[in-house]
């Protein structure tokens, strides 16, 4: 079976629900924050400066995953499912490594996730993938009760996309703060 990573599109909704969905309530229970991001993935997830992330098998969607923006510039990954007959498989390491390559693409430093300890499978999955256990007092307060693992990976910051003006200044700040501290490299020197 070939499988073809893609993001959201136009239709791709029904399954993003449907697959969320199907593993919450089989596993655990629905929450008013699920019903309200699967409702509107669009203004709840995409509106919002996130990103969905579809994995496909010819035309059926059979896995799905979502980094949600939060503040500061970290985001949160969620809603990440995969179609129950095909758990096992492998879909879901894939789906992980593109979603995390397409978050450093992205220019994303810090990844935030939050899961249930019943999880098991999904844990170690994160864990596999680099993920790091922190307090859930870390993240911002959880919007769900079923929550009571939190992980975070900090992705290193690689050149894959241009520098920007912002990065030149964030690397003349620290040296900046470093060289008082330490004093000037030589009489004169300013930065």
């Amino acid at each position: 079976m070939e499988i073809t990573f893609r993001p959201f599109e136009s239709g791709d909704q029904v399954a993003f629900g449907e697959l969320n969905e199907a593993w919450i309530s089989a596993l655990l229970s629905m929450e008013e924050k699920d019903r309200e991001l699967l409702g509107d993935p669009v203004r709840h997830i995409l509106n919002e400066g996130g990103a969905i992330f579809m994995a496909v098998s010819g035309e059926r969607a059979v896995g799905c995953c979502a980094l949600l923006k939060m503040d500061g510039g970290a985001f949160e990954l969620g809603k990440m499912a995969v179609a129950e007959d095909l758990r096992g498989a492998g879909i879901g390491r894939q789906l992980l490594e593109f979603v995390i390559g397409k978050a450093r693409e992205m220019g994303i430093t810090r990844l935030f996730l939050e899961t249930n300890h019943k999880l098991q499978n999904a844990i170690h999955l994160y864990e596999a993938a680099g993920f790091k256990h922190v307090p859930g007092d870390r993240l911002h307060p959880s919007p769900y009760a079923r929550s009571d693992v939190s992980m975070e990976l900090v992705l290193p910051i690689y050149q894959t996309r241009p520098i920007t003006l912002q990065d030149l200044e964030l690397v003349c700040r620290h040296r900046r703060e470093m060289f008082r501290e330490m004093g000037s490299p030589e009489p004169g020197a300013t930065f």
